[in-house]
């Protein structure tokens, strides 16, 4: 496993290839983020500890997609269950990313008990989807400061996962190893990243602003509802696709990707 620092034009190499990912198969890519989303979802039904063994699931989830889209990379199509191919690669391998999935529940989990000290645990309600925005949210200042520290120390929890379940997956690194892997990684390649992150931004902004053209010309709420939801969970399907290009520039090895 070697390290590569990539030029900054790179994060653009990176947004353009999972967007053609997504393009090259689009139900297959569109029905695999579905599922990642179902089976992040599903366990929230049970409160709290439903949402603490979904938050658990993420890395392994994530993994699955990132060699969903590696197998479309290399002009194959991937099978449903591949989203849970890093828990099918032997006992130890399954501990380790069960055990990287714990440390992301924690850790997210650590946040939310922050923000709960502040607001009382509003925002961690609203995150968590057991309610809904209301303008008395938004007016209150408490819930305000909630939503941007917990925004604020998700970034490095963010940094420490970009890599870590890939290597944990691909590279057999041990969880705590591959954190701190991950967070070097991140800030070698931060001028990569920053492009990365504001074409994403910017993406995601003159989308909303033409869905929001839309909108007023067509009159139709029921329109822009659904335009809304579909423009959203394509983007961030295209965003998945593209995690796996990031992980194979930083990280380059001659080995296939695990089936």
């Amino acid at each position: 496993m070697k390290l590569h620092v990539v030029p900054a034009r790179s994060g653009a190499r990176w947004v353009r290839d999972g967007m053609r990912t997504f393009a090259r198969q689009p139900l297959i890519m569109g029905g695999l983020f579905f599922m990642f989303v179902i089976a992040i979802s599903l366990p929230t039904i049970v409160p709290v500890l439903g949402f603490v063994f979904a938050l658990g699931l993420v890395p392994t989830a994530t993994v699955g997609f990132m060699v969903g889209a590696s197998e479309v990379e290399a002009g194959r199509l991937p099978k449903p269950l591949v989203l849970f191919t890093a828990l099918r690669q032997g006992p130890v391998q399954t501990r380790r990313m069960v055990t990287l999935g714990a440390i992301y529940a924690a850790a997210v989990m650590a946040v939310m008990g922050l923000s709960f000290l502040i607001d009382g645990g509003e925002f961690a309600s609203l995150y968590m989807g057991h309610s809904s925005m209301t303008p008395a949210m938004a007016a209150d200042p408490r819930f305000r400061l909630a939503m941007w520290m917990t925004l604020a120390l998700y970034v490095p929890i963010s940094v420490a996962f970009w890599f870590a379940p890939p290597l944990v997956h691909w590279h057999a690194v041990t969880p705590v190893k591959s954190l701190f892997f991950s967070i070097v990684a991140v800030w070698r390649n931060l001028r990569a990243f920053m492009v990365y992150g504001m074409l994403w931004t910017a993406f995601s902004a003159l989308g909303s602003a033409v869905l929001l053209v839309v909108m007023a010309i067509s009159g139709s709420s029921a329109l822009a509802s659904v335009s809304f939801v579909v423009f959203g969970l394509v983007l961030a399907a295209m965003f998945f696709s593209s995690l796996w290009f990031t992980f194979r520039d930083c990280f380059p090895a001659d080995d296939t990707p695990a089936e």
